[in-house]
């Protein structure tokens, strides 16, 4: 909570670090109550794609936690080459490792997979700005 903006519903990581190497990894494990699996579907819960690609992000911001963010966060500027491999269901803990492969001015290029157990569920490569936070009110 101390490096992402994100709250309730939508702060989709138990834990998040930057390992030795300087890549990210973070664990969500899944409850079965979230808001996405309501609809998604009904009987089979099975949790969204996109929201595994959120994960991924989640946990990429730790990458970005030794810059200067005071008053940021880091927004999606892309989704490339997002692919599903496993679903992922109420009760399995999902892994995510996530790279940072390039970076200039506040623009962040970060290549992401999710696991459970060994089993590759979603890979995607993601860019991110860093922006002001700024209220319009």
């Amino acid at each position: 909570m101390k490096i992402l903006p994100h709250r309730d519903c939508m702060l989709l990581l138990d834990e998040a670090y930057k390992t030795e190497s300087g890549e990210a990894c973070g664990y969500y494990t899944v409850k079965g109550d979230e808001f996405f699996l309501k609809g998604h579907f009904p009987g089979y819960p099975v949790v969204p794609g996109v929201i595994l690609c959120e994960m991924m992000a989640q946990s990429a911001c730790v990458l970005f936690a030794d810059f200067d963010t005071e008053g940021k966060a880091p927004l999606y500027t892309g989704i490339n080459n997002a692919k599903f491999r496993s679903s992922v269901f109420p009760g399995d803990k999902v892994r995510l490792e996530c790279k940072l492969t390039r970076s200039f001015g506040p623009f962040y290029f970060v290549s992401g997979k999710a696991y459970v157990g060994e089993k590759l569920c979603a890979q995607g490569d993601f860019s991110f700005a860093i922006a002001d936070l700024k209220s319009d009110n």
